[in-house]
């Protein structure tokens, strides 16, 4: 049976579902580009509270980076940073009457999970070399060909948990708030655009911090 609320009815005519959010993930790399230009341009000797803000959550997200990852997961910071921003923008981009979260589509968070899979395993086999694969091989040598199976099979669902997990959550949320506006506007989705501001947020953290728990694991040895 077909849910009452279809929320293509809602984007503007001729446009498909998955197209739109195309273009609202173009919005947010945008905006993404437009507001770390103007930081960079804005910084200066004697910062204002702009910069201060964005220096102390810059040096947050490198502590959290080097705790979790080392000193030798500094230099992948910036990446998981970038990831980050890029992450919180789509989920709060569905706050914006109008506008749809682009994470909401499982195309689009699907992407940076499959750029945090690949980038951990080069990091591993770049440390490593090919002594990376003893990661895959278990503490016990007699039972290295079935943990191998069972590794390979773990860190394939990595980038497919990151993905659904997002996915999951802004898309339910959406769906909430575009349920309660068309059956009580104004008034009463007002405290769900809150918890989507906060939910959005949590959001992007947990997907940086397993980001860089990831890499911290590509990085130690195997023992």
């Amino acid at each position: 049976m077909q849910h009452p609320l279809n929320i293509s009815m809602l984007l503007p005519m001729g446009i498909s579902h998955t197209y739109w959010h195309v273009i609202m993930t173009f919005i947010v790399l945008l905006l993404t580009l437009l507001l770390g230009t103007m930081a960079m341009r804005a910084s200066s000797e004697v910062p204002g509270r702009g910069q201060n803000v964005f220096e102390l959550l810059v040096g947050g997200v490198y502590n959290m980076g080097v705790d979790i990852m080392g000193e030798e997961g500094r230099p992948y910071v910036p990446l998981i940073f970038g990831i980050g921003v890029y992450v919180l923008f789509s989920n709060w981009m569905g706050l914006v009457p109008g506008f749809l979260a682009p994470t909401s589509n499982l195309n689009t968070t699907i992407a940076p999970a499959v750029v945090v899979f690949l980038t951990y395993q080069f990091i591993g086999f770049r440390k490593h070399g090919a002594g990376y694969i003893k990661h895959f091989m278990g503490p016990v040598a007699l039972l290295a060909p079935l943990m191998f199976v069972i590794e390979v099979i773990g860190h394939l669902a990595r980038p497919l948990s990151l993905s659904m997990r997002l996915f999951g959550n802004i898309f339910g949320e959406d769906l909430v708030i575009i349920i309660l506006f068309m059956l009580v506007p104004y008034i009463v989705p007002l405290p769900m655009f809150f918890l989507g501001l906060f939910t959005g947020a949590l959001q992007a953290y947990v997907f940086m911090m397993l980001s860089m728990i990831y890499i911290s694991g590509a990085l130690e040895e195997a023992h």
